[in-house]
């Protein structure tokens, strides 16, 4: 038995990569990536998850409207016997009743070291622009829960990352993703999923 984990995506998936590479290596031995949902079509994730043979859905929150795409996610997570969530570049902020139905069940990852450069407007390379403009020697990424509050939830794991000085927002985000997210989110990942697998086996 293990974990049944849903990724969930809106653009690239580099670090659905990485959770899908960790579990062909066997790193992610405790949770299965069952489902891929996107919040946007197009995104090259789901490619991915195609790739890897995972189930993936498209629902678009702009075209549903907040209300309604969480009943859709919560439909779909509740059909493929979900048991944990993965946002992994996922735009889509979730309202608080969403993530309380999921305490200590929703894992992101996010590309500086929480509390610097987080909160609403705070995503991608954005995140490295400020970074930068501040003149901070490290940054990083950050695995946390997830809560009603962004960027705000239990901090899981995180890695620092040396700021270059010729670095632009693009080399520094790539930075950041190679040397920190890439490497957390999977360990993150099989922490959770090995919790989650202990209390159901308790239950």
């Amino acid at each position: 038995m293990k974990t049944r984990i849903a990724v969930l995506v809106s653009g690239g998936g580099t670090n659905l990569q990485a959770l899908l590479d960790a579990q062909r290596a066997g790193l992610l031995q405790s949770g299965a990536i069952a489902l891929v949902i996107s919040d946007r079509e197009g995104a090259y994730a789901i490619k991915r998850a195609i790739d890897a043979k995972v189930p993936a859905l498209i629902f678009s929150r702009k075209a549903l409207g907040q209300e309604a795409f969480e009943e859709m996610l919560l439909g779909s997570l509740k059909e493929g016997g979900i048991d944990m969530i993965i946002l992994a570049g996922f735009l889509t902020i979730l309202g608080p009743e969403f993530c309380a139905s999921w305490h200590r069940r929703i894992l992101n990852v996010h590309p500086s070291l929480i509390p610097a450069f987080c909160g609403a407007g705070c995503y991608g390379v954005k995140v490295h622009e400020m970074a930068l403009a501040r003149g901070v020697k490290l940054t990083g990424a950050s695995v946390h829960y997830v809560t009603g509050d962004v960027d705000a939830g239990p901090i899981l794991m995180q890695k620092a990352v040396r700021v270059h000085k010729k670095d632009t927002p693009e080399t520094l985000q790539r930075r950041v993703m190679e040397k920190a997210e890439w490497l957390l989110l999977p360990r993150a990942a099989e922490k959770v999923a090995r919790r989650i697998l202990r209390e159901k086996e308790r239950a």
